[in-house]
């Protein structure tokens, strides 16, 4: 078993160590080797707004954590926000809102750990850095993929190099849109692929085993947080985490039935998806909801251009089935009444120039439970080609509401599939009609097993406007075939366009286009 990657310098002079934090604990500094508290898996944040964002670290053992913020790299006029402890319960994680920063400001904080045990032996600092949201207009740069370390394919060595060419990019913040990690998904030291083997050379007993348990939840986590480039782009860029299937297990929905999978000991859907809510919340900076702690949709307001609409197609959903039904009721409901209202409300109440829909599974492509078989809807298309049916109720409702209350620039975002593609819809070409034109972009994943491309069901009118992915005689390619996707998304100050930009892991640009703004 290989041992912790720490992070590294980069270009924009993170701290990963440093000098100048002995003493910020009021507490005598004493650094004594190998008995002060390390940081385990980086830093990350998130869910940055225009007066601050989320902050996150993990420790090695129990401790008490200073966190302070700066507006300056070398900590001069350095505050400090909260002083924290890392305790078991948690998985030694701390996670704290840091408030009260000025709109579209560079944020540095910082972490110093002393152990609970022997307060005098205190950690060296970590440090991370994050941008809070403008409240003015100004250029905006942000990325989104998903699929992180699916299939198999783990950390080798040369790494999850997608974060290393994201990092190229100044991203604004970067949404990961689901499959944060593969709990499904078992990983040995070698893998054999079509052409050649794959070796894991980082590997945890976490990963060797479906998880079940929350401490495997947990590790899941861990284990991404290992490698050096998805450290070292958690460290520079806020991330908007959501959630998809592969956070429990394959496609799960409440009618998932894992009797006879012999993988599984704990055969309780509900309480493996209460076990990985859990980890999920804790190993991410995602922003807590005091009325619903667990909810993960959301909206992010990034200033007058764009509002951020994060949704969660997973956690309400009834079982998946054939999709058949022609009326909204049981075994139709994807995103639930409450989400719906929330996001109908939040549409029609945005001022922002582009509303981004953040939805981590598409719309258009057919995603079957049983790919094999063909059978048992797991997205929102049933395949049928028809009028509205099953899931696909919920979304003609919402489509309606956007046209009718004349809510413009929409534009969805997605993942889940494995591959990267841009479908325009319109309903002169759907068989539902009552809908604006917007447009879908698909992109991922970041560090997984390749497959595609899927079937577009034609109820919305889908026209495939580009999609790169391996062909369905070669699925399930490995990290190392560069088959790995992100996107990029540009919002000019000065027109207010849109430019959307697909990319691979060699940061070779495969598509973009430029959207005009409506107006409404």
């Amino acid at each position: 078993m290989s041992s912790l990657i720490l992070p590294r310098l980069t270009r924009r002079g993170l701290l990963a160590t440093g000098t100048a934090a002995a003493g910020v604990l009021a507490l005598p500094a004493i650094l004594r080797a190998g008995t002060a508290p390390v940081f385990s898996h980086g830093v990350q944040s998130g869910d940055a707004h225009a007066a601050g964002g989320m902050v996150w670290t993990r420790v090695d053992r129990p401790s008490r954590v200073l966190l302070e913020v700066s507006t300056t790299e070398s900590f001069a006029d350095a505050r400090r926000v909260a002083v924290l402890n890392a305790l078991p319960a948690s998985d030694l994680t701390v996670k704290c809102a840091v408030d009260g920063v000025a709109p579209d400001q560079q944020v540095f904080y910082r972490f110093t750990a002393a152990d609970l045990s022997d307060l005098n032996a205190v950690s060296q600092p970590i440090t991370g850095r994050f941008r809070t949201a403008p409240t003015e207009k100004r250029n905006i740069r942000f990325g989104w993929s998903g699929d992180t370390a699916g299939q198999g394919w783990g950390i080798g060595p040369e790494g999850m190099k997608t974060y290393a060419t994201m990092g190229q990019h100044e991203l604004d913040f970067f949404i990961h849109s689901g499959d944060t990690i593969y709990a499904d998904g078992p990983m040995k030291p070698e893998q054999e692929h079509a052409n050649g083997v794959w070796k894991n050379t980082v590997l945890i007993p976490e990963v060797e085993k479906v998880a079940e348990t929350l401490d495997e939840f947990r590790g899941r986590y861990k284990y991404n947080q290992m490698d050096e480039h998805v450290q070292a782009f958690c460290a520079s860029v806020p991330f908007l985490y959501q959630w998809d299937d592969h956070e429990v297990t394959n496609n799960w929905s409440p009618g998932k039935d894992l009797s006879a999978d012999d993988r599984y000991t704990e055969k309780s859907i509900p309480l493996l998806a209460a076990r990985a809510g859990q980890a999920f919340h804790e190993m991410t900076p995602i922003s807590y909801t005091p009325a619903e702690p667990g909810r993960v949709y959301r909206k992010i307001a990034y200033g007058p251009l764009l509002d951020i609409f994060m949704l969660d197609l997973r956690s309400y959903r009834d079982a998946n089935d054939a999709g058949m039904q022609t009326e909204a009721g049981d075994g139709t409901t994807l995103l639930g009444a409450a989400q719906i209202e929330w996001l109908k409300g939040a549409l029609k109440a945005s001022t922002a120039t582009w509303k981004v829909i953040a939805s981590d599974m598409p719309i258009g492509i057919i995603v079957w439970d049983n790919a094999k078989e063909k059978r048992g809807v797991e997205a929102v298309a049933n395949g049928d080609h028809g009028g509205p049916k099953g899931r696909e109720l919920e979304i003609a409702d919402l489509l309606r509401f956007i046209r009718d209350q004349k809510v413009t620039n929409t534009v969805w975002l997605t993942a889940d599939v494995h591959y990267t593609a841009a479908h325009e819809y319109s309903p002169e070409r759907a068989e539902f009609q009552e809908f604006a034109p917007f447009w879908e972009f698909v992109s991922g994943p970041l560090h997984a097993g390749s497959f595609g491309p899927g079937e577009m069901d034609r109820t919305f009118g889908p026209e495939v406007k580009f999609v790169k992915a391996p062909g369905a005689e070669r699925p399930n390619l490995p990290p190392s075939e560069g088959m790995q996707f992100f996107g990029l998304v540009d919002i000019d100050a000065a027109t207010e366009q849109m430019k959307v930009r697909l990319m691979d892991v060699g940061n070779t640009e495969l598509w973009s286009t430029v959207l005009d703004p409506l107006r409404a």
